[in-house]
């Protein structure tokens, strides 16, 4: 029922910076913990990092410093700022997140998956 969909990705030179967003949309739904992952062409899917509801965050070690996440409630958004990007950041950007969906007696937790934004990092 919930969905998120990104944007922000693009073509952008080393040393550049990147804002990816990703919209939660439906109704009767509570979005808790988001993350960020990515997928470069014929390698694994790797967690980018994680921000809970309550604006906790997590980057993974290797983005750490250069990358950051946030979010807006108000919004359903989640944002990833990259700055000093490198060619190895190139990828395909996801977004995911834990999602309750209904009332306060009749609910269901699910797991939502955007299709993905392209980041590439290219002279």
């Amino acid at each position: 029922q919930a969905q998120l969909v990104e944007s922000g990705g693009g073509l952008v030179q080393p040393g550049g910076s990147l804002r990816l967003s990703c919209v939660a949309s439906g109704r009767r739904f509570t979005v808790n913990t988001m993350r960020w992952y990515r997928q470069a062409p014929g390698s694994q899917r790797d967690l980018v990092g994680t921000i809970t509801r309550d604006g906790t965050t997590s980057i993974t070690s290797s983005m750490k410093g250069r990358f950051m996440i946030s979010r807006d409630n108000s919004k359903n958004t989640m944002y990833l700022q990259m700055d000093n990007l490198r060619p190895e950041d190139t990828a395909v950007y996801r977004c995911h997140a834990d999602v309750k969906e209904g009332d306060t007696y009749y609910f269901r937790h699910t797991e939502v998956w955007g299709q993905g934004t392209l980041v590439t990092v290219s002279p």
